[in-house]
């Protein structure tokens, strides 16, 4: 396996590499991570199963995508495929430190100016992708509260229901969300898609990054809403992303409908002590 993977680097790069070292890291919750190192260079290599090749293709896409907005660290992507019976991405290596107020507003100023910077005429994204281990169905849609509410919740609901979830009717809750944001048609931003505290972090030498996206083109109201989910973010980011980019009125009262997704999500692969969280949040939208 090792020996198609620095293969296919040398390929990708068009410079021999020969791997040294292989140490174990984290991947990620459904991922093994690997860091490999030689020729004086360091990788970042994320492996699975041989069916989610086309999960690492999505993530190199949406890495592409956001680092062509030239705003915000994202690991390059190098190569991604299938090695023996295991799929792959091979990523930059990024060596990352303990960030301070400054970072942190920087964070936030970045990430405003790529939601800014980065856009689309319509909500979705080129190919279908996932959210953790979940699919994510991208079709692309012009009307921002019929994507998130047919693609986001309405499919959402729909594994919830297969897993023995008992939540309102599917239908009922969809036409609920839809209304909610019925007035909501924003400019359809290049978004993280799924940013919580431990898929952004500082670079050693200080700067912004963010990794192990889910990309596609939404309200880039999304991401600040799942940054306040599990323990918010430093008071700083919110204040460099502000400053840059004001938030629109309503806000706070959207972030609940945007994070239901991701409490839905979390129902789906983690089980029931989601539950409760997913239906107050249902009673409040209804």
């Amino acid at each position: 396996m090792w020996t198609q993977i620095t293969q296919a680097i040398t390929q990708a790069t068009g410079k021999e590499f020969a791997i040294a070292n292989t140490k174990s890291v984290s991947g990620g919750c459904i991922n093994q991570g690997y860091k490999i190192s030689g020729n004086n260079t360091e990788y970042f290599v994320k492996l699975n199963q041989a069916s989610q090749v086309e999960m690492f293709a999505a993530e190199a896409l949406g890495l592409k995508q956001m680092y062509a907005t030239q705003t915000i660290t994202v690991p390059q992507p190098v190569c991604w495929g299938l090695a023996d019976n295991s799929s792959y991405i091979v990523l930059q290596w990024l060596d990352l430190g303990r960030g301070n107020n400054e970072s942190w507003t920087k964070m936030g100023r970045q990430l405003a100016a790529m939601h800014r910077q980065g856009t689309n005429q319509n909500f979705g994204f080129e190919i279908n992708n996932t959210i953790g281990s979940t699919p994510q169905i991208n079709t692309w849609m012009a009307n921002w509260a019929d994507f998130f509410a047919q693609q986001r919740i309405g499919y959402q609901l729909k594994l919830a229901k297969r897993s023995g979830g008992s939540f309102p009717d599917t239908n009922r809750v969809v036409d609920a969300v839809r209304d909610r944001l019925a007035d909501r048609q924003p400019q359809a931003s290049i978004v993280h898609g799924d940013l919580w505290s431990g898929n952004a972090a500082i670079t050693a030498d200080g700067a912004p990054v963010i990794i192990d996206p889910a990309t596609y083109y939404g309200d880039r109201e999304t991401d600040i809403a799942m940054t306040e989910l599990f323990g918010g973010f430093p008071a700083v980011f919110y204040h460099g992303y502000n400053e840059t980019w004001q938030l629109d009125s309503g806000y706070q009262q959207r972030k609940s409908v945007y994070n239901l997704y991701h409490v839905l999500n979390h129902f789906n692969l983690f089980g029931s002590g989601y539950a409760n969280q997913a239906k107050r949040i249902i009673e409040t939208i209804i």
